[in-house]
């Protein structure tokens, strides 16, 4: 292109964000630009397509063009420093760098400083003399060429020293040498000694202070030390910190649990059998006469003190001990056979020969000394036996006790009959005594199937629950303490527990189910269902949105106050337990429960005589008329004056037939005032509803109108009281819940179309969005054609630059071959010509 064609448009200002427009449409500018940008990527990369290794230059501002070479030097000198400072020093303050020479720092080679090894034998460490090196590193010739004076040249030819002669001087010389320095060594520390001692003396003069003997006479008073003084030597005087050991993991717990139990368990077994700790030390084997005794070990301390009582002395201590030698002598000898027992014979024999030896009574014959022997033998039968028997006497309660003692160690049972008759006849004590020692000793982390055994232990732990809860008289004690090793097999094994009573609760759905579609109603569960229930609130959050156990608990609780009818006493009783259940279910959560507030109006209605409801209405399942009305109605004065608040236990349910007819009515009095006392907890709980009124207002209708109040006692007059204050107080802050009004739907009107033109004269007749979406698909396809350029300007350039590549290796290679034929050529035209000569 024409240089004076170009035109270039300068900006004046650099701005950020805006799109320069400088280069567009001047020839020959943009092309070349993109030739070169091209170049410098597009044809290095097609360069190096077949090399496996880059070599890449990461040094700073290499490839910056805006750069000077010395300002580049000089940022690369900040980045290497910056680099080498690193956080090791981030503390060192005002601190040079420090100049070495030959790995020495100058610093300290001009202090000056050389210390003075009083263990080197030399001086000059690390130095040899030229003596020593010629005698020993130049192969012991130097020793005979020795430089000497002319004087002596002659005598010392005609007498050559040997070697060990020379040896020998050389080393008095050393020693001489190493005489000297010691001396001189010795003597600078006399001097430096003498020199210190003088300049105490005068640092005493310069100092201005008095001698000793002065000071002593002149009491100065030391200053109290301060507060602060105090404390801070009371904190170096301070017990430091000591490292306290490890937290043990559970799993190591468990192991030293489980080998605690089995040792206590092996223990009990060795008294039960009867086996003394004793028997298992080491026998005394039989020593004959003629043993030298070379093996003797002194097993333990058979000497006794000497000790006198009334002027005799003391044999006492040392009777009783021989007796228990005696008796552990015959326990084992009535275990050895009958060889061991002629040994003993024999040994007998030559010890009490050895014995007459030593009195002089050789005299004596054979016969008699067999009389003896048989004598000594007979008594000492007589005398294990007598042994055994007091043994067996003292074994006996030890045996029976062990006998009666829990084992330490259980497996779990693989069965519930066997759980069942592993817990028959224990005290509630031995129970839990027994389920903690299972727990233990097949914990999860000691074997590989204990997880599924003790996840079976929940499930019969539960079923046994269940069994004693449907007794004639029901084990409510027992079953409370039955749910503390229940909440640890839970915490456990969460899912296993959560399936286990989800499992319950649908059987017993299920059940209730079945009795609704065949007769219509049902009746409420029994004592162990409702235990349940009560039990899953002490397992599980009853707080969370939803849960997979407390949910469908619920859902269930409130199926029962809803389709169980309630046509006894026992009805009321279990229902209001429910009520309970619920509140405390919905503690944490506040959650309205509309089944709890009808139950609650439905139980103050069947207390009031039979007449129409006014006011409120009563919902199912209680109706409004009936012959199940009237059962909490109390008309006697008598039982109403002799009635006091009491607890109502759930064993109340299977005792209700056998109880007269004023504790019936004393019942009821109490059903009344647990009404009285779950309606107060309500209206505390509901009172931030915005329809709290609304919900509550059939029960207070019923409270102030229909109830008589008057003819109950005083403490039910309390109750009575405490229910409708909370009720009345409560501020209308609220406004009730309304269905949303929803605006009248206009009738159609035939008005033109009016439609917003955002673009004129180019896309009409459509919305903002569809114009966003075709103004983006335009962007899209403008995009897509610039993109589908480039790479079509990419390829011809590559597609050119392959053809320059094949265009410059043929042109080379007819350059060789013209040089080829041309030598061919005149080689040919050398040999006619030589040729031609020849024939001449």
């Amino acid at each position: 292109s024409n240089p004076f064609e170009v035109k270039v448009n300068r900006q004046k200002f650099d701005i950020l964000g805006r799109k320069t427009k400088n280069d567009v449409g001047l020839p020959g500018v943009s092309r070349s630009k993109a030739i070169k940008k091209r170049t410098q990527t597009l044809l290095k990369e097609y360069k190096e397509r077949e090399k496996a290794n880059v070599f890449k230059d990461k040094r700073f501002g290499e490839y910056d063009t805006n750069i000077s070479p010395e300002e580049k030097m000089m940022r690369r000198f900040t980045l290497e420093r910056q680099q080498n400072y690193g956080k090791k020093n981030i503390y060192n303050l005002n601190e040079e760098e420090e100049l070495t020479h030959y790995g020495q720092s100058l610093a300290e080679i001009e202090k000056l400083n050389d210390i003075v090894d009083s263990d080197s034998d030399t001086e000059e460490r690390g130095t040899l003399s030229a003596e020593l090196t010629a005698a020993h590193f130049g192969g012991g010739g130097g020793l005979l060429r020795k430089k000497v004076s002319s004087a002596q040249q002659d005598e010392e030819e005609e007498k050559p020293k040997s070697r060990k002669e020379l040896i020998e001087e050389m080393i008095a010389k050393s020693k001489q040498e190493k005489q000297e320095r010691q001396s001189r060594r010795e003597s600078a520390l006399e001097l430096t000694e003498k020199l210190d001692n003088d300049w105490k003396e005068i640092q005493t003069l310069m100092a201005r202070k008095p001698p000793k003997s002065e000071r002593k006479d002149k009491e100065v008073e030391k200053p109290k030390p301060d507060e602060y003084d105090i404390i801070v030597r009371e904190l170096g005087f301070e017990m430091k910190a000591k490292p306290s050991e490890r937290m043990k993991t559970e799993e190591e717990l468990a192991k030293e649990e489980q080998a605690r139990l089995q040792k206590l368990e092996a223990d009990r077994l060795r008294r039960m059998r009867g086996i003394d700790e004793q028997a298992n030390k080491k026998k005394p084997s039989h020593i004959s006469a003629d043993d030298l005794a070379d093996g003797f070990i002194l097993d333990k301390d058979d000497r006794h003190l000497l000790s006198y009582k009334d002027g005799k002395i003391n044999i006492e201590n040392e009777e009783e001990e021989e007796e228990k030698d005696e008796e552990e002598e015959e326990e084992e000898d009535g275990k050895e056979d009958e060889n061991e027992e002629e040994s003993d014979e024999e040994s007998a024999n030559e010890d009490e020969e050895e014995v007459a030896a030593d009195s002089h009574s050789d005299l004596e014959s054979d016969l008699e000394s067999e009389e003896e022997a048989a004598g000594n033998k007979e008594h000492k039968k007589h005398n294990t036996n007598e042994n055994e028997a007091q043994n067996v006497k003292k074994l006996d309660p030890k045996m029976e006790a062990a006998k009666s003692e829990l084992p330490y160690t259980f497996a779990v049972p693989e069965s519930y009959e066997t759980f069942k008759s592993l817990l028959a006849g224990r005290t509630i004590e031995q129970q839990l005594l027994i389920l903690e020692r299972i727990q233990k000793c097949n914990h999860p982390s000691l074997a590989v199937g204990n997880k599924e055994k003790l996840e079976k232990l929940f499930g019969f732990i539960l079923e046994y629950i269940g069994d004693l809860a449907t007794l004639d008289l029901p084990e409510l004690t027992t079953i409370d303490r039955l749910v503390m090793p229940l909440c640890n097999l839970c915490q456990m094994f969460p899912e296993a527990a959560s399936d286990r009573m989800r499992f319950i609760l649908r059987d017993a759905a299920h059940d209730m189910e079945e009795v609704v579609e065949v007769k219509g109603r049902a009746a409420f569960p029994g004592l162990d269902t409702l235990i349940y229930l009560k039990i899953i609130s002490l397992l599980f959050p009853t707080s969370d949105f939803w849960h997979p156990v407390v949910t469908p608990a619920f859902i269930y609780m409130s199926q029962l106050l809803t389709k169980c009818r309630v046509t006894t006493l026992q009805d009321v009783i279990k229902g209001l337990f429910i009520c309970c259940l619920f509140l405390e279910y919905v503690s944490l959560s506040k959650r309205f429960v509309p089944e709890l507030v009808s139950f609650l109006l439905g139980v103050l209605h069947i207390s009031l005589p039979k007449k129409q409801a006014q006011g409120y209405t009563v919902v199912h399942p209680f109706t409004p008329v009936g012959k199940n009305l009237e059962l909490l109605l109390v008309c006697d004065k008598k039982d109403l004056d002799s009635w006091q608040k009491q607890n109502l236990p759930l064993s109340i349910v299977t005792k209700l037939k056998e109880i007269s007819g004023t504790e019936i009515n004393h019942i009821r009095l109490s059903c009344l005032a647990l009404c009285f006392d779950l309606i107060k907890k309500c209206a505390v709980l509901y009172e931030s509803l915005p329809s709290f009124h609304e919900i509550m207002h059939p029960v207070r209708i019923l409270l102030t109108q229909h109830l008589p109040a008057n003819d109950y006692p005083e403490k039910m007059q309390e109750w009575y009281q405490g229910a409708l204050k909370e009720l009345e107080n409560k501020d209308k802050c609220y406004t009730p819940l309304i269905c949303e009004k929803k605006k009248p739907v206009p009738l159609k009107q035939y008005t033109p179309r009016i439609v917003k033109v955002l673009e004129f004269g180019r896309i009409q007749g459509s919305s903002k969005k569809e114009q966003e979406r075709k103004q983006l698909i335009r962007k899209h396809k403008r995009e897509l054609k610039g993109a589908i350029r480039e790479i079509r300007k990419d390829n011809q350039f590559l597609a050119r630059t392959q053809l320059a590549e094949v265009m410059e290796r043929d042109a080379a290679r007819k350059r060789k071959v013209k040089e080829l034929l041309g030598s061919l050529a005149t080689q040919e035209g050398e040999w006619k010509a030589m040729k031609r000569k020849k024939r001449e």
